[in-house]
């Protein structure tokens, strides 16, 4: 039988446990309203219930605690990508991506993606877990985006790298967050017109 002391760590450990994931939620949250840039830790601490020095002890700073929301988005952005089913044509493979990170996006649930200069894509970078989940994501993609070239389902003179970050894109598509502000639309007609206008363009057919 466990004694009390362990019992104790183990709740301990819990408790910080749960601790740590509402900090991490509640900088998702704040990164999906407002950007890295302009989140404060003390909007975190606040958000959370808790001093800003206990926040410090799970995170030593800013950039840390986005990198650890950002790996936790790039997390289930890897689970969405390993469900895809491995029998569909490239083309829909990454429509299903696509969907996903606009559904996210409009539900608030989607960091904005770092600029190429930000202190949080060094953040990222740094951090070797988001790396890894970031090489993963890319080397899966841009597999599929290859493949969607050579069938002629997408433009095989586009370099793959377009198509990779236009698909990231989706992820933070301004143009889904003004049509869902103006609350004539619905959710799932935003995300149709965004996957429209992504893999079909804008012409008429």
């Amino acid at each position: 039988m466990p004694s009390s002391d362990v019992v104790r760590i183990s709740f301990k450990e819990r408790m910080l446990q749960a601790r740590e994931e509402a900090i991490v939620s509640a900088a998702g949250r704040l990164m999906a309203e407002k950007g890295f840039e302009a989140m404060t830790v003390d909007e975190v601490a606040a958000q959370v219930g808790i001093a800003k020095a206990s926040l410090y002890k799970h995170f030593p700073g800013k950039e840390d605690l986005a990198a650890a929301a950002m790996l936790r988005v790039l997390r289930r952005a890897q689970a969405v990508v390993q469900a895809v089913p491995a029998d569909a044509a490239p083309l829909d493979k990454l429509r299903a991506v696509a969907r996903w990170a606009l559904e996210a996006h409009l539900a608030g649930d989607m960091p904005t993606l770092p600029g190429p200069n930000s202190a949080l894509r060094t953040a990222l970078v740094r951090d070797k877990a988001c790396r890894e989940s970031l090489t993963d994501i890319g080397e899966r993609l841009g597999a599929w985006i290859d493949a969607a070239g050579k069938s002629g389902a997408l433009d095989p003179a586009l370099p793959r790298a377009a198509v990779l970050y236009t698909l990231y894109a989706r992820a933070c598509d301004p143009a889904a967050g003004f049509l869902k502000a103006e609350g004539r639309y619905s959710d799932a007609q935003i995300i149709e017109w965004a996957l429209g206008a992504c893999f079909d363009g804008l012409r008429a057919r």
